[in-house]
């Protein structure tokens, strides 16, 4: 039985339905009307092809349907359009071999847009990769041919250039370093070791850091209220980053009379820590990508004046490493806020 094909079960069909047509027609000729014999021939032939022909159309229709879903889909992978509704039907072997063919196209369609957003993505990270290297390392290169070509002798260039060869430098490894703490945290292998910390006092303690640069943006830095000490469980120096990059974003892109308000508020066991600034502000199509790295929003923007690229990346996967969020709102030329939470510690007063 294996080895019969469908065309053979359709013909063995219509002879058996030509024998009983036979077998009925004899028994009512002899029993109930005399039926010449030719005429008993002709109608169970006419019947039986009649039969195998319907079936045949049938059965080729059922089956030519479901073999070209599947053969298109193996022809031209997931070009073909699947968007249609599955077979429905118990038993159906066909049916299931198509529906299991949509389904693979379906997973293949979406595993290939992912890898092509990867790769689009890998290829914006490598061109911004090589863009942040090379202003400073064009710079470092610029100052030490101005210096071979006869400007070490000239006192008046000779230190001042070389300040500036050791600032690019100094920029270039912080671009490394800050590249080199991103893989791990993306890949865990940078330890979180949390600690009970008062996040006021370290928050004090990273606003006065800052003085010397607020002095000479212009930009106020402060906490919005007199806070008592308040406890929370995380990596103190990790979330001392955080508040560093944010702290820090704010100023770069501060406008005129800056200011960067701090606030701390609670929700349940849970401290909602708030970084408000009255900065430039980002329009709301920029805002899904704010965390990507080397991602910037003013992209005409002097990168010399900014850090890494790298600061608000860091942000999110410190904060996602301790399993809590971090989210952004902004309004472009009114400012922006951004909220990240942390586990209250149990001596939080």
């Amino acid at each position: 039985m294996k080895n019969i094909k469908p065309i053979q079960i359709v013909f063995i069909g219509a002879i058996t339905q030509v024998v009983l047509l036979l077998i009925l027609l004899f028994l009512y000729r002899n029993f109930v009307d005399f039926i010449p014999l030719l005429n008993i021939l002709i109608i169970a032939s006419l019947s039986g092809a009649f039969s195998f022909g319907i079936s045949f159309f049938l059965l080729k229709k059922f089956i030519q349907e479901r073999l070209d879903l599947i053969f298109r889909i193996i022809d031209h992978g997931v070009n073909v359009n699947i968007d249609q509704p599955k077979i429905e039907m118990k038993n159906d072997v066909i049916g299931a071999a198509a529906n299991a063919s949509v389904d693979w196209a379906s997973a293949r369609k979406i595993e290939i847009a992912k890898l092509k957003e990867q790769a689009a993505f890998r290829r914006e990270f490598l061109g911004n990769l090589a863009h942040e290297l090379k202003t400073p390392v064009f710079s470092i290169q610029g100052y030490i041919l101005t210096l071979l070509e006869g400007g070490l002798e000239d006192e008046k260039v000779n230190r001042k250039f070389l300040e500036r060869a050791a600032f690019s430098a100094e920029r270039m490894t912080d671009i490394l370093e800050d590249l080199d703490q991103i893989m791990k945290l993306e890949v865990n292998k940078v330890d979180i070791k949390k600690e009970a910390f008062d996040i006021v006092s370290l928050t004090k303690d990273i606003i006065i850091s800052f003085e010397e640069k607020c002095q000479e943006d212009g930009v106020e830095v402060k906490l919005a209220e007199k806070y008592e000490p308040i406890y929370v469980n995380a990596d103190k120096a990790k979330i001392a980053q955080v508040f560093t990059n944010l702290i820090a974003n704010s100023i770069n892109y501060a406008g005129e009379n800056g200011k960067t308000i701090i606030r701390f508020y609670s929700i349940n066991q849970t401290l909602m820590t708030e970084v408000s600034d009255n900065g430039i502000g980002i329009e709301e199509k920029n805002i899904p990508r704010l965390f990507e790295r080397f991602y910037r929003v003013e992209q005409s923007r002097n990168r010399n004046e900014g850090g890494s690229g790298l600061g608000l990346a860091i942000c999110k996967h410190i904060i996602e490493s301790h399993n809590e969020t971090i989210a952004v709102k902004s309004k472009l030329g009114v400012g922006s806020t951004f909220t990240f939470s942390l586990k209250k510690s149990s001596k939080h007063n």
